[in-house]
């Protein structure tokens, strides 16, 4: 039996990036119930890629009882809805079997890792604080997207000198703003800059000069994705919820390596149970981005450990 259900966890503060703001997490949980065990997994609905609760929930709901995780593959595009379920169903057979899922996969056991700490868009003075706040953190990620961050990216190097910075644009720049920026980014720091123009318009970047590593992420959603990133960007940032689940999300890792691009791991605004699969597939990556349960006001009853600036693998009561 598959069931799902929407459930609200109440942001810690006002999250904002360029195309606006929220105050909570809205995500759905599904249930996956076969021969007396039950796995589960999350996902998060977006609008930017014409997702809401009510579409995926139908998704999911009109999907055979029985399905199994490679059928799945085939009966879902990459998305929000066949990430849930193809999360549950790996939990469901690491359960079934008596043991995790990075032993199902093939994979080795994994360890913590650095992870991004997101600051929101907002005030000059706002993000200062903030990045003063969290200057402890060894990797902090901002959210940017305007034609006037110049002042903004000053204030966050001025707030945590120490900290390494990772720019996200969220596709709100345009090829004129991005090539001012550039020097401006090396002379501060910044590691690497996320999806900086739309991912319509992202042909712009052919030929331009990136001294700071450039990521895809609205661009890249699943391998079918790779072709067209050539010649634009120099790393990937995989979210289950753009691959549709843990299944295709290896599989692009490992594409993504052997065509030359480096990877991050990133996330949507979620839960606990949201990041645990991505926390596997993270492994290995040159960036860490899985700081969801961070900006919750409430998480799930087993949440993910965080400490020293790092996200730890989840417990088999959470997870896999």
């Amino acid at each position: 039996m598959i069931s799902v259900q929407a459930d609200v966890f109440r942001l810690a503060e006002v999250f904002t990036i360029s195309r606006g703001s929220r105050t909570e997490a809205k995500v759905l949980t599904v249930t996956v119930s076969r021969g007396g065990y039950t796995g589960w997994g999350e996902c998060v609905p977006y609008a930017r890629y014409g997702e809401s609760l009510d579409s995926v929930t139908a998704q999911i709901e009109a999907l055979p009882a029985g399905i199994s995780r490679a059928e799945l593959q085939e009966a879902l595009e990459p998305g929000a809805a066949r990430n849930a379920v193809d999360c549950a169903l790996w939990d469901l057979e690491a359960k079934a079997a008596g043991k995790r899922v990075w032993e199902m996969a093939g994979l080795a056991a994994p360890g913590p890792m650095v992870t991004a700490y997101t600051l929101s868009l907002d005030t000059p003075e706002r993000m200062q604080a903030a990045a003063a706040k969290n200057a402890h953190r060894p990797l902090l990620k901002i959210k940017l997207g305007t034609p006037d961050d110049m002042a903004r990216l000053e204030a966050v190097r001025a707030g945590a000198p120490k900290a390494r910075i990772i720019v996200d644009a969220n596709e709100g720049w345009s090829a004129e703003v991005y090539a001012d920026l550039a020097p401006h980014l090396v002379r501060l720091g910044v590691a690497l800059v996320e999806q900086p123009l739309p991912a319509a318009d992202d042909a712009a970047l052919i030929g331009i000069d990136r001294p700071v590593p450039v990521c895809a992420d609205e661009s890249c959603h699943d391998r079918a994705s790779l072709p067209h990133l050539v010649g634009k960007y120099d790393m990937v940032n995989i979210k289950l919820d753009k691959t549709g689940g843990l299944t295709e999300a290896l599989a692009l890792r490992n594409a993504a390596r052997a065509a030359g691009y480096q990877v991050m791991v990133g996330c949507m605004v979620g839960s606990s149970l949201a990041m645990a699969p991505a926390v596997l597939l993270a492994q290995g990556a040159e960036y860490v981005d899985l700081d969801g349960p961070l900006l919750l006001a409430e998480d799930r009853s087993t949440p993910l450990a965080y400490a020293d600036g790092m996200v730890y693998p989840p417990e088999a009561g959470l997870w896999g």
